[in-house]
């Protein structure tokens, strides 16, 4: 065989190796990264859409700021630079089995690390779902009262945000088996209290198509009932389920309403399953409270509840029957 023959069959080989998946092993130790995204939702240079004005629409001394309807001015070095997307990959995570990629758009008043992780404690509610998942949480406006979705405003930019997670997420695997089954794993897209702004426009124009297989709103849905009753609509075999505090009990409703007048059926209880196709709404007690609704609604830990619901990717493989 010539060595330019030895050189393609090597790359054949190498080619092989790094996309085949079986023979890939389950993660040992837990993996945790912050990592700077070139498709992160800030910096944004875009308009806000529905508005005659760019999203920097304060200049002083210098120094760009925007506007909030909540929380007055934010400036763009303190709220809008941060880049970092946090990524979990749990132990036991198996690339040789079907996978899920779990994308958290937290809410107000949120950092990644000390909120996400540390209060909302989002890796461990992953982890321990059973799902064989993966998760991505970008960092929106920092510790602000803002919901902009910044560059998710952008038509296909959510598409981008997630081939760039994947990526990242093989990389941090580490493993060349199974790199291309984590680079394409599909999409369940999870938003808390304000993340319902780039959870719309993500559905709404996010470009995922397919791949974006369900929408779990956490006392979520604030505004933009249209763009979720469209994605509704127009998904096949992907799930949508909003639970809800009376924060934000109107606007299900309304959107109960508007997929009524559509003539499609939905549920108003959790179901064993989240079925491919399923819409469901569920009302929590008057009591709960909408700032701790990720860690205690209807029940505790009750972003570990419903992703255990999701069906087809187990972490471990179900026991064999005995014959």
């Amino acid at each position: 065989m010539g060595a330019s023959r030895r050189w393609l069959a090597c790359l054949m080989i190498a080619v092989l190796v790094m996309h085949d998946p079986a023979g890939a092993t389950p993660t040992a130790a837990p993996k945790t990264e912050l990592v700077a995204f070139e498709t992160s939702p800030f910096p944004y240079e875009g308009p806000v859409p529905g508005q005659d004005k760019p999203f920097f629409d304060v200049d002083k001394d210098g120094r760009r700021g925007h506007t909030s309807s909540r929380g007055g001015v934010y400036w763009q070095d303190e709220t809008y630079s941060d880049r970092r997307v946090l990524l979990h990959i749990p132990r036991g995570f198996d690339p040789a089995r079907p996978g899920v990629m779990i994308v958290y758009f937290h809410g107000n008043q949120a950092t990644l690390e000390g909120v996400v992780q540390r209060h909302q404690q989002v890796p461990r509610q992953v982890a321990q779902s059973g799902l064989n998942a993966v998760l991505v949480a970008p960092q929106f406006a920092v510790n602000a009262l803002d919901s902009s979705a910044g560059r998710f405003y952008e038509a296909g930019m959510f598409r981008r945000f997630v081939q760039e997670a994947g990526l990242r997420l093989a990389r941090l695997n580490g493993e060349k088996r199974g790199r291309l089954a984590i680079e394409s794993l599909p999409v369940v897209l999870v938003a808390y209290s304000g993340g319902y702004a780039p959870a719309a426009y993500a559905a709404h124009h996010g470009g995922a198509g397919d791949r974006l297989r369900g929408i779990i709103l956490l006392d979520a849905l604030y505004a933009e009932m249209d763009k979720f009753a469209g994605w509704i609509e127009q998904r096949e075999s992907a799930f949508f389920l909003s639970a809800y505090s009376r924060s934000a009990r109107d606007e299900n409703l309304v959107l109960q309403r508007l997929l009524t007048e559509r003539r499609i059926d939905f549920a108003t209880s959790l179901p064993s399953r989240l079925a491919p196709g399923s819409v469901t709404f569920l009302a929590t007690a008057e009591d709960v409270a909408h700032g701790e609704f990720v860690t205690k609604a209807w029940v505790d830990d009750p972003l570990k509840v419903v992703l255990a619901r999701i069906p087809g990717f187990a972490r471990t493989p179900p026991p064999k029957r005995r014959r």
